[in-house]
C-alpha cells in the first residue's frame, strides 16, 4: 500500500507539473506517452494469449491515431481515420508472409483492436485538450475539463479500494476480479461524485458556466460506473493472458495499463458529456 500512495502521488505531481509549465501541449504528449506505453503493454498480453499482434508499428500508429485531432488542430493533418485505414491495410499486407496460417486472423484482429481500445480511445483525450477555433472554452478550461476527467475516473478506483477493504461483503465478479464488492463500487462513485463536485467549485473561474458542482457531480456518476467497467474489461484481458499485472513499471500499481484502465472507455463519454465541438 505505501508503494501504491507513493507511486500514486508521485503521478499526480508529474501530471501538475506537466500543466503548470507547458500546458496544453505537455498535456497533449504526456497523452499520447501513455498511449503508447499502455498499447504495447496490451500488445504484450495478447500475445502472451497467444494472438500474435504487430508490436512495434502498432505503437507508431497508436501514437498518430491519438495525436490526430492536435495535428488537425496544429497543421491541418486530417490523420485520425486515415491511420487507422492505412493501419489496416498496411496489417493486412503483413500478415501474409510474417504469420503462420493459424496465427493471421488473430495477428490482424489483436493488432487492429489495440488501435481502437487503447489509442483511439484515449484520443479523446487530445480531443478534450485542444483548442479550437471559436472556442466556447479557453485553452486553460479545456486543461481543467481533462483534469476534471481523469480525476473523476482515477479516484473512483480509490475510492472502491478504500470502501471494499473497510465494509466490502459481496463479490461483484468473483470470476473477473475477486476483489472487487459492490459495497466498494458505491463507495467508489461516491468519492467520484465528491471529487467531481470538488474540482468543480476550485475551477469555478475557469470551468464553462453551466459546470457546477452539482452538475459536476451528476456527471461524474456515470464515469464512475464506465470507470469500473473498463477496470473489469482490462481484468478480463490479464486472466486471458494469465497475468496479474500489465507490467512492472510503476511501482504499488503494475503497469501502464493498469493505469490507464479506467481511462479508456470514460475519455470519449467525458467528451461526449461536455458536448465539446
Amino acid at each position: 500500500m505505501a508503494k501504491r500512495i507513493f507511486s500514486t502521488v508521485l503521478l499526480w505531481a508529474i501530471v501538475f507539473a506537466t500543466l503548470w509549465f507547458f500546458r496544453t501541449t505537455g498535456a497533449v504528449m504526456l497523452t499520447a506517452l501513455l498511449s503508447v506505453l499502455t498499447l504495447r503493454e496490451f500488445y504484450h498480453l495478447l500475445g502472451g494469449a497467444g494472438l500474435a499482434p504487430f508490436h512495434r508499428l502498432g505503437m507508431a500508429f497508436g501514437a498518430l491515431i491519438t495525436l490526430a485531432p492536435w495535428l488537425h488542430a496544429q497543421f491541418g493533418v486530417p490523420a485520425s481515420s486515415n491511420a487507422l485505414a492505412l493501419a489496416v491495410i498496411v496489417f493486412s499486407i503483413r500478415i501474409l508472409s510474417e504469420r503462420e496460417p493459424l496465427t493471421r486472423v488473430e495477428a490482424l484482429a489483436s493488432t487492429i483492436f489495440g488501435l481502437v481500445y487503447v489509442a483511439l480511445m484515449l484520443q479523446y483525450l487530445v480531443r478534450i485538450l485542444t483548442p479550437l477555433p471559436d472556442d466556447t472554452v479557453s485553452p486553460n478550461g479545456r486543461l481543467l475539463l481533462c483534469l476534471w476527467l481523469i480525476a473523476v475516473a482515477k479516484f473512483c478506483d480509490v475510492g472502491a479500494l478504500l470502501t471494499g477493504l473497510a465494509i466490502g461483503r459481496h463479490k461483484m465478479t468473483p470470476q473477473i476480479s475477486p476483489k472487487k464488492t459492490w459495497e466498494g463500487a458505491v463507495g467508489g462513485v461516491l468519492v467520484s461524485m465528491g471529487i467531481g463536485a470538488l474540482v468543480a467549485w476550485l475551477g469555478r473561474g475557469v470551468l464553462p458556466p453551466h459546470m457546477t458542482p452539482l452538475i459536476a457531480a451528476l456527471l461524474a456518476a456515470p464515469i464512475a460506473l464506465v470507470a469500473i467497467v473498463s477496470d473489469l474489461i482490462e481484468s478480463i484481458i490479464k486472466r486471458r493472458a494469465d497475468l496479474k499485472d500489465s507490467g512492472i513499471g510503476i511501482p504499488g500499481i503494475g503497469g501502464f495499463f493498469d493505469l490507464t484502465d479506467s481511462l479508456l472507455l470514460t475519455a470519449p463519454l467525458g467528451y461526449f458529456l461536455f458536448a465539446l465541438p
